[in-house]
């Protein structure tokens, strides 16, 4: 059994457009101010809360709060008005299908909800490539190892024998914490340096690179 677990936004998707129209709306409702876009998509992969506490870190707690259900609020908006974009990267589809090709077992650990993970999944065709999807709903923000330890248990699979692929510094923290080998992407929104220096073993440059990097 070899499992590989991804990220979901800056690894498979590239979500950064409504995450930074739906913070920006959330902040706003809050009557905090708006963060930067470069901020914002430094906290993408944490949980909600977190990456609010992140981005707010002088704001009362009743704001932040009111800022986390201002936020699903707007993404549900887009969700259900047609609006929302989350493209696939480049090469991400023939990638996974490689992988599966190649016996690779696939799973999923993201700050993204369950349902925003689902209709992610599904709009792409991809729900059925993964066995194993781990989300903030039911889970500490990453870097905590929590979703990779969910992970490896639900799919069977020995913590050696398995890999986290993803584009931040709290992907390659996690799989550090849960004994996995890290694998960065450069597609994503923290820099290769920086993803080295978190502990990642290997930085693919682009998803065709994956299938030389996992044998």
């Amino acid at each position: 059994m070899r499992l590989a677990v991804f990220d979901c936004d800056g690894t498979l998707v590239d979500g950064q457009a409504p995450i930074c129209n739906s913070m920006e709306t959330a902040f706003a409702s809050a009557g905090l101010p708006a963060p930067e876009r470069h901020a914002i998509r430094r906290i993408v992969g944490l949980s909600l809360p977190q990456a609010v506490r992140l981005l707010a870190p002088e704001a009362e707690e009743e704001r932040r709060r009111h800022a986390v259900e201002a936020y699903k609020e707007a993404f549900r908006a887009c969700r259900l008005d047609g609006t929302l974009e989350e493209p696939l990267f480049d090469g991400i589809a023939e990638a996974i299908a490689g992988l599966a090709g190649r016996g690779w077992t696939l799973g999923v650990a993201t700050g993204k909800s369950d349902r925003g993970l689902t209709s992610c999944l599904a709009t792409h065709g991809l729900a059925e490539r993964f066995v194993t999807l781990q989300t903030a709903d039911r889970h500490p923000s990453k870097p905590h190892p929590a979703m990779l330890e969910a992970a490896l248990a639900e799919a069977g699979a020995l913590a050696d024998d398995a890999v986290m692929i993803g584009d931040t510094t709290f992907d390659m923290e996690m799989a550090r914490a849960a004994g996995v080998r890290a694998v960065g992407v450069a597609w994503g929104y923290h820099s290769e340096d920086e993803l080295r220096e978190a502990g990642a073993a290997l930085v693919a440059s682009h998803p065709a690179e994956l299938e030389d990097l996992l044998p």
